[in-house]
């Protein structure tokens, strides 16, 4: 059976991100322990783009297909995992790009939803914290996706982001999201 497309984004309310999260139903991979096999001769780029030997994979429903069976293991790598492989794949930044965002509210009632590249969606919160790193090339947003997976935030949208936070009153300059406070001050 082909996987559905992602709905568009502009269109859904947060009543509908939030049913479209709660009815997603991801395989259980933390809960698979297969033999490591190899490689997948797979690579994430910082841009989102997924490759294998080298070429782009172009099919979005391939891309969100293998994104669903991803994982992080405790050792910081990444595997692509089913119930009886497990191969690695090589992640240049995080595996996965917010590439829209979504704003409702204001000030402490803020929520903030995020499209991912694949056509996932995340609302921004304790359970999916924001967080900014520093970089050489200046700070990186991310968003918690799950399970040890971040979205990198997309440079436009963290500008949203930084427009957000300092035309708000709070010390040190933050945005707000489900409740809870995340400061633009990197880590």
């Amino acid at each position: 059976m082909p996987m559905a497309s992602p709905p568009d984004f502009d269109t859904l309310t947060f009543a509908d991100i939030a049913r479209l999260a709660d009815a997603d139903r991801l395989p259980p991979v933390d809960r698979w322990h297969p033999d490591h096999c190899g490689d997948s001769e797979m690579r994430i780029a910082r841009d989102g783009t997924w490759f294998h030997q080298g070429s782009p994979i172009g099919r979005a429903a391939m891309v969100r297909a293998f994104s669903r069976i991803l994982r992080r293991e405790p050792d910081g790598g990444y595997v692509l995992v089913t119930p009886v492989e497990k191969l690695d794949i090589a992640v240049e930044d995080a595996p996965f790009v917010a590439v829209e965002m979504k704003a409702e509210g204001e000030g402490r009632d803020t929520t903030l939803a995020f499209r991912l590249n694949t056509g996932e969606v995340v609302t921004a919160g304790p359970d999916h914290p924001l967080r900014f790193e520093e970089h050489d090339d200046g700070p990186h947003p991310y968003v918690r996706v799950r399970g040890g997976l971040d979205a990198l935030v997309s440079r436009a949208i963290y500008y949203d982001l930084a427009e957000r936070a300092l035309a708000g009153n709070d010390t040190p300059p933050g945005v707000w999201s489900a409740g809870a406070f995340f400061p633009l001050q990197p880590e």
